[in-house]
């Protein structure tokens, strides 16, 4: 029984996902800035910041049923974001030769979505009152004593 709910969780963020992605890509997003495809583009880095934010409070703050975890990050952000349309979407604008626009499609695609990924971190920590960085990232540079302070410190 455990499982079936698990499955149904992801199945009704999917609906949900896969709804407002149809939604947003039958808006003037779908239309505006041809050929560039602005609605995928949108999804994608949207669904990279509702990730970032939403997996860094489940994670590292609140405590989430894995049921809802699994509706969310799984089920609405898998069906809402759209890497295989992206993918296609790419290779239609190489295929009729608008190689820049596919290369700045690409290009800006992983470096929006990522920094969105980054911003969702962020505001989700700082939401929580929380560090911006995990104690983990802070450890891993431990604190060197700067230059002025070691010159002071050996003798002349």
């Amino acid at each position: 029984m455990e499982t079936l709910t698990k499955y149904l969780a992801v199945a009704l963020g999917g609906a949900a996902g896969a709804m407002l992605r149809y939604y947003l890509g039958e808006t003037v997003l779908g239309r505006a800035f041809a050929p560039f495809p602005l609605a995928t583009f949108v999804i994608n880095v949207t669904g990279s910041f509702i990730l970032g934010f939403f997996l860094t409070l489940a994670t590292e703050r609140l405590h989430i049923s894995p049921h809802l975890r699994l509706a969310i990050a799984v089920g609405f952000v898998g069906a809402y974001t759209t890497f295989s349309t992206f993918e296609y979407e790419t290779a239609r604008l190489v295929e009729e030769r608008f190689r820049l626009t596919a290369f700045l499609y690409v290009v800006l695609s992983f470096a929006v979505g990522f920094a969105a990924v980054w911003g969702g971190i962020f505001a989700a920590r700082k939401l929580a009152g929380a560090p911006v960085t995990t104690v983990s990232e802070v450890q891993q540079f431990p604190l060197q004593p700067s230059r002025k302070a070691q010159n002071r410190s050996t003798p002349r």
